[in-house]
Protein backbone atom coordinates (compact mmCIF):
# COMPACT_ATOMS: atom_id res chain seq x y z
CA UNK A 1 0.00 0.00 0.00
CA UNK A 2 1.40 3.41 -0.98
CA UNK A 3 0.22 6.90 -0.14
CA UNK A 4 1.61 10.18 -1.39
CA UNK A 5 3.52 12.28 1.10
CA UNK A 6 3.95 15.36 -1.08
CA UNK A 7 2.13 17.49 1.49
CA UNK A 8 3.86 15.90 4.50
CA UNK A 9 7.42 17.19 4.94
CA UNK A 10 7.98 14.99 8.00
CA UNK A 11 7.27 11.36 8.73
CA UNK A 12 7.66 9.08 11.71
CA UNK A 13 10.96 7.44 12.48
CA UNK A 14 10.86 3.91 11.09
CA UNK A 15 8.73 4.69 8.02
CA UNK A 16 10.51 4.29 4.68
CA UNK A 17 10.24 6.80 1.83
CA UNK A 18 10.93 5.51 -1.68
CA UNK A 19 10.51 7.64 -4.78
CA UNK A 20 8.27 10.18 -3.10
CA UNK A 21 5.98 7.57 -1.52
CA UNK A 22 5.89 6.09 1.93
CA UNK A 23 5.79 2.32 2.05
CA UNK A 24 3.84 0.58 4.78
CA UNK A 25 3.91 -3.15 5.08
CA UNK A 26 0.83 -3.41 7.23
CA UNK A 27 -1.60 -1.35 9.24
CA UNK A 28 0.19 -0.28 12.42
CA UNK A 29 -1.16 -1.83 15.62
CA UNK A 30 -3.29 0.35 17.92
CA UNK A 31 -1.30 2.45 20.36
CA UNK A 32 -1.56 2.43 24.12
CA UNK A 33 -3.23 5.62 25.38
CA UNK A 34 0.03 6.97 26.84
CA UNK A 35 1.96 6.75 23.53
CA UNK A 36 2.16 9.77 21.22
CA UNK A 37 0.13 9.04 18.05
CA UNK A 38 2.28 11.36 15.92
CA UNK A 39 5.66 9.69 16.37
CA UNK A 40 4.25 6.42 17.83
CA UNK A 41 6.63 6.68 20.76
CA UNK A 42 9.81 7.26 18.77
CA UNK A 43 10.11 10.83 19.97
CA UNK A 44 11.49 12.14 16.68
CA UNK A 45 10.47 12.66 13.05
CA UNK A 46 12.65 12.37 9.95
CA UNK A 47 12.65 14.58 6.88
CA UNK A 48 10.58 12.98 4.12
CA UNK A 49 13.04 13.77 1.32
CA UNK A 50 14.82 11.56 -1.23
CA UNK A 51 18.27 10.09 -0.71
CA UNK A 52 20.97 12.67 -1.41
CA UNK A 53 18.88 15.61 -0.23
CA UNK A 54 20.75 17.80 2.34
CA UNK A 55 18.05 17.05 4.90
CA UNK A 56 17.93 13.31 4.23
CA UNK A 57 17.76 11.38 7.54
CA UNK A 58 17.60 14.64 9.53
CA UNK A 59 15.83 14.21 12.86
CA UNK A 60 13.45 16.70 14.40
CA UNK A 61 12.00 16.33 17.86
CA UNK A 62 8.30 15.50 17.91
CA UNK A 63 6.03 17.86 19.83
CA UNK A 64 5.80 15.26 22.60
CA UNK A 65 9.58 15.18 22.91
CA UNK A 66 9.76 18.98 22.93
CA UNK A 67 7.17 19.05 25.69
CA UNK A 68 9.16 16.46 27.63
CA UNK A 69 12.34 18.49 27.23
CA UNK A 70 10.55 21.66 28.33
CA UNK A 71 9.16 19.89 31.39
CA UNK A 72 12.61 18.65 32.34
CA UNK A 73 14.05 22.16 32.01
CA UNK A 74 11.18 23.65 34.00
CA UNK A 75 11.59 21.00 36.67
CA UNK A 76 15.31 21.77 36.88
CA UNK A 77 14.58 25.49 37.22
CA UNK A 78 12.02 24.94 39.96
CA UNK A 79 14.36 22.64 41.85
CA UNK A 80 17.18 25.11 41.44
CA UNK A 81 15.13 28.11 42.57
CA UNK A 82 13.17 26.43 45.36
CA UNK A 83 10.03 28.00 43.93
CA UNK A 84 8.00 25.16 45.41
CA UNK A 85 8.80 26.51 48.87
CA UNK A 86 7.13 29.85 48.09
CA UNK A 87 4.15 28.61 46.08
CA UNK A 88 1.81 29.82 48.83
CA UNK A 89 3.13 33.40 48.49
CA UNK A 90 0.61 34.71 45.97
CA UNK A 91 -1.15 38.02 45.43
CA UNK A 92 -4.34 36.52 46.86
CA UNK A 93 -2.47 35.72 50.06
CA UNK A 94 -1.04 39.24 50.32
CA UNK A 95 -2.83 41.92 52.35
CA UNK A 96 -2.44 45.24 50.52
CA UNK A 97 -4.20 47.10 53.35
CA UNK A 98 -1.26 46.79 55.70
CA UNK A 99 0.13 50.33 56.06
CA UNK A 100 3.12 51.03 53.82
CA UNK A 101 2.76 48.22 51.25
CA UNK A 102 0.06 49.30 48.78
CA UNK A 103 2.30 51.15 46.32
CA UNK A 104 4.70 48.19 46.06
CA UNK A 105 1.75 45.78 45.83
CA UNK A 106 0.19 47.65 42.90
CA UNK A 107 3.52 47.96 41.08
CA UNK A 108 4.22 44.25 41.60
CA UNK A 109 0.83 43.30 40.14
CA UNK A 110 1.49 45.56 37.16
CA UNK A 111 4.92 43.99 36.66
CA UNK A 112 3.45 40.48 36.85
CA UNK A 113 1.07 41.27 33.99
CA UNK A 114 3.86 42.54 31.73
CA UNK A 115 7.37 41.85 33.06
CA UNK A 116 9.65 44.51 31.61
CA UNK A 117 12.77 46.08 33.04
CA UNK A 118 13.47 45.62 36.73
CA UNK A 119 11.33 45.59 39.85
CA UNK A 120 13.39 46.75 42.85
CA UNK A 121 11.92 46.14 46.32
CA UNK A 122 13.75 47.49 49.34
CA UNK A 123 12.67 47.51 52.96
CA UNK A 124 13.37 46.20 56.43
CA UNK A 125 13.22 42.56 57.45
CA UNK A 126 9.65 41.24 57.30
CA UNK A 127 8.30 44.12 55.20
CA UNK A 128 6.74 41.83 52.55
CA UNK A 129 9.42 42.11 49.86
CA UNK A 130 9.88 38.38 49.39
CA UNK A 131 6.13 37.77 49.37
CA UNK A 132 5.61 40.27 46.55
CA UNK A 133 8.57 38.96 44.56
CA UNK A 134 7.32 35.39 44.94
CA UNK A 135 3.78 36.44 44.00
CA UNK A 136 5.10 37.88 40.74
CA UNK A 137 7.14 34.74 40.08
CA UNK A 138 4.17 32.46 40.72
CA UNK A 139 1.88 34.52 38.48
CA UNK A 140 4.38 34.61 35.62
CA UNK A 141 5.17 30.90 35.94
CA UNK A 142 1.45 30.08 35.84
CA UNK A 143 1.31 31.63 32.36
CA UNK A 144 4.04 29.30 31.14
CA UNK A 145 7.05 31.64 31.34
CA UNK A 146 10.19 30.23 32.89
CA UNK A 147 11.13 31.80 36.20
CA UNK A 148 14.11 31.44 38.49
CA UNK A 149 13.48 32.51 42.08
CA UNK A 150 16.57 32.31 44.22
CA UNK A 151 17.93 33.67 47.46
CA UNK A 152 21.27 35.26 46.60
CA UNK A 153 23.44 33.36 49.14
CA UNK A 154 21.85 30.09 47.98
CA UNK A 155 22.52 30.96 44.36
CA UNK A 156 26.21 31.52 45.07
CA UNK A 157 26.38 28.25 47.03
CA UNK A 158 24.89 26.41 44.04
CA UNK A 159 27.41 27.99 41.70
CA UNK A 160 30.29 27.00 43.96
CA UNK A 161 28.94 23.45 44.20
CA UNK A 162 29.13 23.02 40.42
CA UNK A 163 32.91 23.03 40.70
CA UNK A 164 32.75 19.78 42.66
CA UNK A 165 33.46 16.43 40.97
CA UNK A 166 30.06 15.01 41.97
CA UNK A 167 28.00 17.88 40.55
CA UNK A 168 25.43 16.73 37.97
CA UNK A 169 25.25 20.23 36.45
CA UNK A 170 28.29 22.05 35.11
CA UNK A 171 29.13 25.58 36.16
CA UNK A 172 28.74 27.01 32.65
CA UNK A 173 25.28 25.48 32.22
CA UNK A 174 24.07 26.68 35.61
CA UNK A 175 25.50 30.16 35.19
CA UNK A 176 23.98 30.51 31.71
CA UNK A 177 20.52 29.58 33.02
CA UNK A 178 20.76 32.28 35.70
CA UNK A 179 21.95 34.90 33.23
CA UNK A 180 19.34 34.20 30.55
CA UNK A 181 16.18 32.89 32.25
CA UNK A 182 13.17 34.99 31.09
CA UNK A 183 12.44 36.20 34.63
CA UNK A 184 15.04 36.17 37.41
CA UNK A 185 14.22 36.95 41.04
CA UNK A 186 17.23 37.73 43.24
CA UNK A 187 15.96 37.70 46.81
CA UNK A 188 17.95 39.21 49.71
CA UNK A 189 20.71 40.89 47.74
CA UNK A 190 23.41 42.05 50.14
CA UNK A 191 23.16 39.13 52.55
CA UNK A 192 25.79 37.10 50.68
CA UNK A 193 29.42 36.81 51.74
CA UNK A 194 31.27 39.88 50.53
CA UNK A 195 34.07 37.99 48.79
CA UNK A 196 35.63 39.18 45.56
CA UNK A 197 34.36 36.03 43.81
CA UNK A 198 30.77 36.58 45.02
CA UNK A 199 30.78 40.24 44.03
CA UNK A 200 32.14 39.44 40.58
CA UNK A 201 29.63 36.65 39.89
CA UNK A 202 26.69 38.81 40.95
CA UNK A 203 27.88 41.72 38.88
CA UNK A 204 28.31 39.50 35.81
CA UNK A 205 24.74 38.24 36.23
CA UNK A 206 23.22 41.67 36.82
CA UNK A 207 25.24 43.37 34.09
CA UNK A 208 24.36 40.70 31.51
CA UNK A 209 20.66 41.02 32.27
CA UNK A 210 20.93 44.80 32.21
CA UNK A 211 22.62 44.79 28.80
CA UNK A 212 20.01 42.43 27.35
CA UNK A 213 17.08 44.18 29.12
CA UNK A 214 15.95 40.91 30.72
CA UNK A 215 13.19 41.21 33.35
CA UNK A 216 14.66 40.98 36.84
CA UNK A 217 13.36 41.42 40.39
CA UNK A 218 15.74 42.33 43.19
CA UNK A 219 14.86 42.52 46.89
CA UNK A 220 17.12 43.76 49.65
CA UNK A 221 17.03 45.04 53.21
CA UNK A 222 20.42 46.70 52.91
CA UNK A 223 21.14 50.38 52.39
CA UNK A 224 22.37 51.17 48.88
CA UNK A 225 25.79 52.25 50.15
CA UNK A 226 26.35 48.72 51.46
CA UNK A 227 25.81 47.09 48.06
CA UNK A 228 28.21 46.71 45.15
CA UNK A 229 28.16 50.18 43.61
CA UNK A 230 28.45 48.73 40.11
CA UNK A 231 25.07 47.04 40.67
CA UNK A 232 23.64 50.16 42.32
CA UNK A 233 24.60 52.19 39.25
CA UNK A 234 22.46 49.86 37.14
CA UNK A 235 19.55 50.32 39.54
CA UNK A 236 19.69 54.07 39.05
CA UNK A 237 19.18 53.80 35.30
CA UNK A 238 15.59 54.99 35.60
CA UNK A 239 14.72 54.50 31.95
CA UNK A 240 15.22 50.77 32.47
CA UNK A 241 14.83 49.96 36.15
CA UNK A 242 12.40 52.66 37.22
CA UNK A 243 12.22 53.71 40.83
CA UNK A 244 13.49 51.76 43.81
CA UNK A 245 10.35 50.91 45.78
CA UNK A 246 10.94 51.28 49.51
CA UNK A 247 8.36 49.36 51.52
CA UNK A 248 7.64 51.24 54.72
CA UNK A 249 5.91 48.40 56.59
CA UNK A 250 8.02 47.47 59.61
CA UNK A 251 6.65 43.94 60.00
CA UNK A 252 4.26 42.98 57.22
CA UNK A 253 4.17 39.31 58.17
CA UNK A 254 2.78 39.99 61.64
CA UNK A 255 0.47 42.79 60.48
CA UNK A 256 -0.78 40.70 57.58
CA UNK A 257 -1.82 37.91 59.94
CA UNK A 258 -3.44 40.25 62.44
CA UNK A 259 -5.34 42.42 59.94
CA UNK A 260 -6.47 39.96 57.30
CA UNK A 261 -10.18 39.12 57.62
CA UNK A 262 -10.90 35.54 58.56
Amino acid sequence: MSTSTATKPWQRVGMRSIGGTTSLQMEPPPLPPDVCPTCRGAGYMVADVPYGHPRFAELIACACKQTEQQQRRQGRLEQLSNLAEVRSLTFDAFNPDVPGVRKAYLRAREFAQQPQGWLLLFGSYGAGKTHLAAAVANAVLARGTQVLFTVVPDLLDHLRATYGPTSEVGYDEHFEVVRTVPLLVLDDLGTESATAWAREKLYQIVNHRYNLALPTIITSNRALEHLDQRIVSRMHQHAFAGEILRIAATDYRRAGRDERPA
